[in-house]
């Protein structure tokens, strides 16, 4: 049996992991989603400038499917990520996005947990700037890896749910001032190495969304 231990961050003061809830709109659909740095969690946690909660999960991976979007060019990432959510709000995006989606998204549907980026905001950014034509394609692995944001599990099938061993009851509450101001931080850093990596002579400005619809 091989366990991993995952964090859930919430504002909720209960949490019951449940089968087939979730927003469909989220990163990878409808799941649960957690990730392996406490840390993080407890800054997700408290994002929206709520009080949050910390709980800790066990969950059983040895008979599980994982799809690591790490192992996948990042535009596999995108095309996931815009078929849930809007990358743009353009007339030119919604006429081109389902290309894109169709040319570069991955069947997901084998998969019992999805392992990736959290398309918090500033990695919603990236996204929103490739589809812009404001990023290289090249560049968008180095784009995943700035700021140091992080990757979230997204627990999706009836099988993987029912080996989660569930802990109801938050390990900890959130001090909210400190872990605000934490994530707050962390965002900022983000956004300003990805500006600067976009104004960077790598930026050609040669490989971008257009290119690949």
């Amino acid at each position: 049996m091989a366990k991993i231990t995952l964090y859930h961050g919430s504002p909720n003061e209960t949490l019951v992991p449940t089968y087939g809830k979730g927003e469909e709109k989220h990163d990878y659909g409808r799941g649960f989603c957690l990730t392996p740095d406490i840390e993080l969690a407890r800054e997700w946690a408290v994002c929206n400038d709520t009080e949050g909660y910390l709980y800790q999960i066990d969950l059983d991976v040895t008979d599980l499917d994982i799809l690591d979007f790490d192992q996948y060019d990042p535009k596999a990432w995108i095309a996931e990520l815009m078929s849930h959510r809007d990358a743009d709000s353009s007339v030119r995006y919604r006429r081109f996005a389902p290309v894109f989606v169709e040319k570069y998204r991955i069947d997901t549907s084998p998969y019992d947990v999805i392992k990736g980026w959290r398309a918090d905001s500033s990695y919603f950014l990236i996204a929103k700037r490739f589809v812009r034509d404001e990023l290289d394609a090249s560049l968008l692995s180095d784009a995943l890896r700035l700021g140091d944001l992080g990757q979230q599990y997204c627990i999706k099938s009836e099988k993987a749910f029912k080996l989660i061993h569930r802990k109801y009851q938050p390990i900890e509450k959130i001090d909210q001032q400190v872990y605000l101001a934490r994530y707050n931080e962390r965002d900022l850093n983000s956004r300003k190495s990805l500006l600067e990596l976009i104004e960077s002579d790598r930026n050609t400005l040669k490989d971008t969304f257009s290119n690949y619809i």
